[in-house]
């Protein structure tokens, strides 16, 4: 059993996979945090990558899966949330080194560019790998120093 939470959600364009993917989730040992939404009617992604990114940065959840149509949009807005680094990946190799390089605690899927398979692996490559640490330290935190830095701004 994985002690991990994992929060999920998706606009309309997502909802499917990520369904696919909370039982994924499930079917390996850990508990998912289910934010929506749950049906094909038209909903605004950023409201959704934002109860990612607000689940993950207020501790209820570990990391955070976001989709979308492309990834990019639903990226976009998780990633304004105070603490987040969200991450649209394509693959396992772009999961793995968000992950691994980036220390993203979020990652973004497009449901309209992969299919259930590679969504799942890419998954488990994200959830696989740890953050590297070391030389990325200093990067990641630069990351996170131009939230700060911008937020004082009114940017």
């Amino acid at each position: 059993m994985n002690d991990a939470v994992i929060a999920l959600a998706a606009d309309h364009a997502g909802w499917e996979l990520k369904d696919c993917l909370a039982r994924h989730l499930g079917n390996r040992g850990y508990e998912v945090l289910d934010l929506g939404t749950n049906g094909p009617e038209s909903v605004d992604y950023p409201d959704f990558g934002a109860a990612v990114g607000e689940a993950v940065a207020s501790g209820r959840a570990e990391l955070g899966v976001a989709v979308c149509g492309s990834g990019i949009g639903i990226a976009m807005a998780a990633g304004k949330v105070d603490g987040i680094r969200a991450a649209t990946v394509h693959d396992p190799t772009s999961a793995r080194l968000a992950r691994e390089h980036n220390d993203a605690n979020v990652i973004c899927l497009g449901a309209r560019l992969m299919d259930r398979p590679e969504a799942e692996a890419t998954l488990d490559a994200y959830l696989a790998a740890t953050f590297a640490g070391g030389r990325h330290q200093r990067r990641v935190d630069k990351i996170d120093a131009l939230g700060r830095r911008c937020g004082h701004l009114g940017v």
